[in-house]
């Protein structure tokens, strides 16, 4: 099976060591995403739907960039540092996945690697053959 490795340049991939997105025959995984703008800043610093916004957007290119779209996604984690603004987060992540409805869980962290990241999410993909 073939792989395919997509990185966007973020500082984080190569001294962690990771992808954004792998894909391997028709399975897509997307590594935890968080709200990096196109200049590499946090968007939405203290704003939970405006972060969510851009992570789903980070995730979609992503997918893009291996061949999936949203659509195929079928789970996403949700890691918060405030559970408390789950409604917020829920609102964005249901703005793209309402109608596709992949199975989610959301829970909370105690914190992040950069203390202005309220979010962060993964998602798992399957292409149809």
């Amino acid at each position: 099976m073939k792989r395919i490795n997509h990185s966007t340049g973020s500082k984080w991939e190569p001294v962690i060591g990771y992808s954004r997105a792998v894909r391997t025959g028709q399975f897509v995984y997307v590594s935890g995403t968080t709200a990096s703008g196109a200049d590499g800043n946090i968007v939405g610093v203290g704003n939970p739907y405006a972060q969510t916004q851009q992570i789903l957007k980070n995730i979609s290119a992503a997918l893009e960039a291996v061949g999936a779209r949203p659509e195929h996604v079928v789970r996403t984690r949700i890691y918060m540092t405030d559970i408390s603004r789950w409604e917020d987060v829920g609102r964005a992540h249901g703005e793209v996945f309402g109608a596709i409805r992949p199975a989610t869980a959301m829970v909370e962290v105690a914190r992040l690697i950069s203390p202005e990241i309220l979010v962060e999410i993964e998602a798992d993909a399957v292409i149809p053959a």
